[in-house]
């Protein structure tokens, strides 16, 4: 894991989300369902260091919105290159440079059983057709990067110590990654 000063951070065009509300997000999300079923998204998390605390990367929208990078998959996309894929989408270069992502370990599985907000890192026993599952992966960074960051985002490194417990700021999965993280021993660099 190297310091969060080893990495540079740009700016590019917004980047917008594909639904106007969240209303608008469930509809989409019934009308997908009925054509090509569970909707499978992946999200990377990706941590630097400040004075050897560990710190996430957030994509913050807003004041009080905070998100991993990632996002839906296409059908039939492999989840490794789909996060690959959105990453570049994301958090890519425009200078031509590629980026090389290094996609390690799954670190968590949550579920959306219903077309509602509500997530779960299980599936709830009477739910036999979960609407959604959302892959977390943990992403090595190089040493040095450039990051382009879409305009209407602020890229924000989150100690640790920020999100544990903290689920009425950052929501019940980004609140979760202190304890998904705890079985790595990071190193320092």
């Amino acid at each position: 894991m190297y310091p969060l000063t080893n990495y540079t951070f740009g700016t590019k065009e917004p980047l917008y989300e594909k639904d106007s509300s969240v209303a608008a997000r469930f509809q989409r999300m019934r009308e997908e369902f009925d054509k090509i079923g569970m909707r499978r998204t992946v999200e990377g998390v990706l941590i630097v260091h400040e004075h050897r605390l560990p710190h996430v990367l957030l994509l913050q929208l807003g004041t009080t919105f905070f998100k991993l990078p990632g996002g839906e998959l296409n059908p039939g996309e492999d989840e490794v290159e789909g996060l690959k894929r959105l990453m570049t989408e994301i958090l890519g270069r425009q200078d031509g440079v590629q980026q090389d992502w290094v996609i390690d370990d799954c670190i968590g599985n949550w579920w959306r059983p219903n077309f509602e907000p509500p997530q779960y890192p299980y599936i709830p026993a009477h739910i036999t057709k979960p609407k959604e599952h959302k892959k977390l992966f943990l992403v090595q960074l190089q040493e040095k990067a450039l990051f382009a960051v879409p305009k209407n985002y602020k890229l924000v490194a989150a100690p640790l110590f920020e999100l544990y417990d903290n689920a009425p700021g950052y929501g019940p999965i980004i609140s979760s990654l202190p304890q998904l993280l705890s079985r790595f021993n990071f190193i320092y660099n």
